[in-house]
């Protein structure tokens, strides 16, 4: 469905990750020969751009199988396998379903969004539903973050500028009560896509990730199937700290995939790496502004290309 992967925006969401790390690695690869330093410094690289260790020892060790095997140790097929590998490592995860084409679609389809405050999930939200309204899509939010006022208020002024209905509760009210009145909603209204933020964050005594399962269940017992995706909102910026909160939402939640959020702000894009090696789910969505348009379905191959494009090509 989400077949609109913008180059222009993988440029922009990789600018300073290309015009850093990735800079300093694509020009090892301009070496006449490859040294005894050379996969030394290239490991530096792919580290310093957060690729991880995992992910880096893997790219590292079956480039030089691949090499070795080949026969052909130039800096140009070492690249070209490096490339071939990352794209192995950003395709391994299973890509869930975004949104039905059969037009079989459950109504509303159910969009969990899950993170920890402060990492743009409000603003990450209103980009998607303006990514489903592009796509001729009926939007509902369901303002489920009830611990946080200003995120209520928040997406009500999003619904407004989107002019997507918002069903929200009062500052502390029950987030199950508010998921269940905003399918009631959408289902009454014949929205097609419910989206339902969530707290990050809780001020009470009930842990964060049970007060997430609680709203899960109000979900199934209304729809079975639902929510029928459920997206993890990470930001790119905070490095290895989003991997690491990946893993809890990922070992307490049903995540289906990531929303890299605010990837146009880092020179350390290479998490993108980390984060399918590691954690095997598929990042969806990247936030390459901070505008309303920008938020673009991930397309490895075009990421790569727009990552591994010289330093001040036109790529």
């Amino acid at each position: 469905m989400f077949g609109l992967f913008r180059r222009d925006k993988a440029q922009t969401a990789v600018q300073k990750t290309r015009q850093g790390w990735f800079g300093r690695l694509l020009g090892l690869f301009r070496r006449p020969s490859l040294d005894p330093a050379f996969w030394e410094e290239v490991e530096e690289a792919l580290l310093g751009a957060d690729v991880g260790v995992s992910a880096t020892q893997r790219l590292l060790a079956t480039v030089r199988q691949r090499l070795q095997a080949s026969g052909e140790a130039s800096p140009e097929t070492a690249l070209r396998l490096l490339r071939e590998e990352m794209l192995a490592i950003l395709r391994a995860p299973g890509q869930p379903t975004v949104f039905p084409v059969d037009g079989n679609a459950p109504r509303p389809w159910v969009v969990m969004v899950v993170g920890v405050n402060g990492v743009g999930k409000t603003t990450s939200i209103a980009k998607l539903a303006h990514l489903f309204q592009q796509q001729g899509k009926k939007v509902l939010l369901g303002a489920g973050d009830t611990f946080r006022a200003a995120g209520i208020e928040q997406l009500a002024i999003w619904g407004q500028r989107l002019g997507c209905p918002v069903v929200a509760h009062q500052q502390g009210a029950d987030p199950g009560a508010v998921a269940f009145d905003a399918f009631q909603s959408a289902r009454a209204r014949g929205v097609d896509v419910l989206i339902l933020d969530t707290a990050g964050r809780l001020h009470t005594k009930t842990p964060l990730m049970e007060e997430l399962r609680k709203v899960r269940r109000v979900l199934q017992r209304l729809d079975p199937s639902a929510p029928h995706l459920t997206l993890l909102v990470l930001d790119a910026t905070t490095g290895q700290n989003a991997l690491q909160q990946a893993r809890v939402f990922t070992q307490m939640v049903a995540v289906n995939g990531i929303l890299l959020a605010k990837l146009d702000g880092t020179a350390r894009g290479g998490i993108v790496l980390a984060i399918c090696q590691e954690l095997g789910l598929p990042i969806l969505f990247i936030g390459t502004g901070e505008g309303v348009e920008d938020l673009t379905p991930f397309d490895p191959e075009g990421f790569l290309d727009a990552l591994l494009a010289p330093v001040g090509s036109g790529v």
